[in-house]
């Protein structure tokens, strides 16, 4: 799995469906076949970015996903 903000694929797992990016320090989440991406706030609050993307940034590459979980 890579990053669709900044492409690396230091991603960590934080949750059951959820990542995040070393790289660039945002937080993904896949629901279904569906990929959201959210900034960490200083306060710890989360601040979407989806409309940063387009719709095939937004797919989540499962193959990778999987064999690195």
């Amino acid at each position: 799995m890579k990053c669709p903000n900044c492409s690396s694929k230091d991603i960590g797992k934080i949750g059951s469906h959820q990542f995040y990016c070393w790289g660039c320090f945002i937080e993904l989440t896949i629901n279904g076949e569906k990929m959201s991406v959210y900034q960490v706030e200083e306060d710890g609050t989360l601040s979407s970015l989806d409309d940063l993307f387009s719709p095939e940034e937004m797919q989540p590459d499962f193959p990778q996903m999987h064999a690195s979980s």
